[in-house]
Order: C-alpha cells, then structure tokens, then sequence
C-alpha cells in the first residue's frame, strides 16, 4: 500500500499533499492551497525509527522538540516503520501551525528540493 500523500494529524488535517510542475502544495480546497517552500515552512524533519524510539521511551524527547507534542507525536510514535517509500515528516510552518505528513518518495524529493532550492 502507498503513502497517504496527505496530512494525517495537526493543523490542515486530511488535506491533500501534491508534487506537481516543480512545486509542492498542500491542498485546502478547490481553490486553496499552500506552496510548501521555505517561504512559509519554518522547519521540517523526518520522522525515522530512531525518533519514533526516543519519542517512546521518553529519556531524549527533546530529540523530537516540540513539533511533535500532543496527538501528533503519539501518532508518529505508534506508525509502522517497514513501511518502505513511505516518509513521515513533520512541519513546523511560519505561521505557528504544525502539521505531521505522510508521504512517498517522490513527494519527499520534492520537499527536499522545495526547502533548500536544489
């Protein structure tokens, strides 16, 4: 089964995550969205079997930091990690919001690419 391409837990829950023409948006509605670029995302980071680990056992949460506090950072704590292609990242946007993504790897390269202007 592939990535959700969607956000799966925190702020814009549910809505759509799209790689397309070179840019990345997160899908609001029919006619909103968002570009994700470092325009208006703060920070990222992937969540990865060591995170999902130190989140659990509660001795290095600050490893995760504050991004994935509350009901996010129980999710990713909980998500399965052989899932191949599949990337769970957490964004941290300018704004404030927080949003918890899953997505598959060309999404993620894009992302990549978006945050840093490869």
């Amino acid at each position: 089964m592939g990535a959700k391409n969607k956000v799966i837990a925190g702020d814009y829950i549910n809505s759509s995550v799209l790689a397309a023409f070179g840019t990345l948006q997160l899908v609001l509605g029919f006619f909103d969205s968002i570009v994700l670029d470092k325009s208006n995302v703060e920070s990222y980071e992937l969540i990865t079997d060591e995170h999902r680990k130190s989140a659990m056992s509660g001795a290095s949460r600050g490893i995760v930091g504050g991004l994935l506090l509350g009901p996010a950072g129980m999710l990713a704590g909980s998500l399965s990690a052989k899932s191949k292609g599949i990337y769970h990242v957490a964004i941290q946007f300018k704004d404030g919001k927080k949003s918890l993504l899953e997505v598959d790897d060309k999404v993620y390269r894009q992302m990549v690419k978006s945050f840093f202007d490869i």
